[in-house]
């Protein structure tokens, strides 16, 4: 799991070794089984998580019942309920596992600790909020100006990897479309 998130870092920031030992000092490391929830809606939100390997599937379910798929997280991913993580509230949304996934996790407190002891991790985690914020935009935007056929192509695009990890009901759900819906958009 150090390797992977050295890795991840130094595509974003060099590290030398002794500034890597400080950053896994900040992190632990957890595993979960398929369906597990590292985040459950209403209660409090511990950690960011790095995906180490599996997959993640934050969801939103409304007052009707209704699931909403959020995002999806894989390898090489972070994902949390930012806004309950660092406002310290209850959590809007879930996240769960739709794989064996293992994660390593950073608590608030380290995240602090790691960007006030290290400037190249504040950096780091700039960066990744900006491109974070950046496809929430992106996907806020192909909501209100892609037709389903659109969004598909974008998703399939941009992470073709997901539907062959993703059952069609949650990537129809992601899309804002019906099983049948994705089903045709398949075939075309």
């Amino acid at each position: 799991m150090q390797e992977q998130l050295r890795e991840h870092i130094e595509k974003i920031v060099p590290l030398t070794d002794d500034e890597f030992a400080f950053v896994w000092e900040h992190f632990t490391t957890e595993q979960y089984k398929k369906r597990a929830f590292l985040i459950r809606q209403g209660e409090s939100v511990p950690h960011a998580y790095f995906v180490v390997a599996g997959l993640l599937k934050l969801i939103y379910d409304d007052e009707s019942g209704r699931q909403h798929i959020v995002s999806f997280a894989m390898e090489d991913w972070w994902e949390s309920d930012y806004q309950a993580y660092f406002t310290r509230t209850k959590a809007t949304m879930s996240l769960q596992c739709l794989e064996n996934t293992r994660v390593c996790c950073l608590s608030l407190e380290n995240y602090r600790q790691l960007c006030a002891g290290l400037q190249k991790m504040e950096h780091f985690f700039l960066q990744k909020a900006n491109a974070g914020h950046i496809a929430s935009q992106r996907r806020i935007l192909s909501f209100l100006t892609a037709n389903a056929n659109e969004r598909y192509e974008q998703l399939l695009k941009r992470y073709p990897s997901l539907f062959q990890r993703v059952p069609k009901t949650l990537l129809a759900s992601y899309l804002g479309v019906s099983r049948e819906t994705l089903s045709r958009l398949r075939r075309s």
